[in-house]
């Protein structure tokens, strides 16, 4: 295994330990930082992140067992590595170090062949972890990745109320008929580009994407002020921004992006869908199908924005807002009040 080098803090209450730790570790190619006890330790990690902890045990104000307890219990810290460097003697306390997350435990003297086997290895270990993490974060919503850090992954849903975006390219087939498919996937990546900077700035996220469209959750997997506000606001922003992308694909010759948006709200059932080798963030319920059929219905009402009655009596903003023909739509029994923004 190859030397990683690291960002490592040291607590130690004693002054000529800290020196003779941070020179060994310095050696070994890695930044030191030290701390004189565990509660200086915990605030510095809370300013900066480090790669590895050495973390002594009988510390005034705060010894290292109750940092491996704060450790444990905050989000943010509890996948550090940690490795117990003391003279605290019997099995128990090694346990008990082991138990509350520690990674390793080096007792005083510290060997530095061990120690620089132990830091190669939590060193690699929390490497691995990051990439893990980045590519969760690649491949799904910041909302959805700490949705799944906090609670774990399971197939099934909750029932919650939310707000769902649909939102479609209009005429996109006979748009990109004559289009390079090269051109093609670059068009729909400046637009899923755009689209998903409108929808995470309000507090949603885009659960779908398929083809010229996709379908955006304001409300779940974490609750949000107003997501009926939020969602409408997103479709604006969404039509600002194609309008600035329209005047350089005029200057470019080429035709406008035209946009139709459905929004509706209600309880849905959001949760993970799929199977345990793979899954999607997603929802389902008559709400999803309502924002789904709004967002087609623009298509013949020549409005931009569409939404139904649960998302106008929330809003708190109505400028621009009227009421058109109620529309019955295919799968619901009763016509339903539509709301537009033209």
């Amino acid at each position: 295994m190859s030397d990683i080098q690291g960002n490592l803090l040291i607590a130690d209450d004693n002054k000529v330990n800290r020196l003779l730790m941070s020179r060994s570790v310095e050696l070994l190619g890695h930044k030191a930082s030290v701390a004189e006890n565990g509660k200086i330790a915990l605030e510095m990690l809370a300013k900066e992140p480090f790669d590895v902890l050495l973390l002594d045990i009988e510390m005034p104000e705060m010894d290292g067992f109750q940092v491996l307890e704060a450790i444990k219990t905050d989000p943010a810290l509890r996948d550090l590595p940690v490795i117990v460097t003391s003279s605290v003697e019997g099995l128990d306390n090694i346990v008990r170090c082991i138990e509350l997350g520690a990674e390793d435990y080096i007792p005083k003297p510290v060997n530095k062949v061990l120690l620089k086997a132990r830091l190669n290895s939590s060193l690699e270990k929390k490497r691995l972890h990051d990439e893990q993490k980045r590519l969760l974060n690649r491949f799904a919503t910041e909302e959805v990745a700490d949705d799944l850090q906090k609670s774990g992954f399971a197939i099934g849903g909750r029932r919650v109320h939310a707000t769902i975006l649909f939102c479609d390219i209009r005429d996109f087939t006979a748009l990109s008929e004559n289009m390079a498919p090269e051109a093609i996937i670059e068009l729909l990546n400046t637009f899923y580009t755009l689209m998903f900077e409108a929808v995470s700035s309000h507090g949603g996220i885009v659960s779908l994407m398929v083809g010229d469209g996709l379908m955006a959750i304001f409300g779940a997997p974490q609750p949000i002020k107003s997501p009926e506000q939020s969602a409408v606001e997103a479709a604006k922003e969404m039509l600002d921004m194609v309008a600035v992308l329209n005047e350089e694909r005029a200057a470019e010759g080429e035709p406008k992006l035209r946009l139709g948006f459905g929004i509706a709200t209600g309880e849905v059932v959001a949760g993970y869908a799929g199977t345990d080798a793979r899954a999607t963030y997603t929802c389902i319920g008559k709400t999803v199908n309502r924002a789904a059929r709004l967002e087609a219905h623009t298509k013949t009402s020549d409005c931009r924005i569409l939404f139904d009655t649960e998302t106008h009596d929330e809003l708190i903003e109505r400028d621009g807002v009227h009421r058109i023909a109620d529309a019955l739509f295919k799968g619901f029994s009763n016509s339903i009040s539509v709301f537009a923004i033209k």
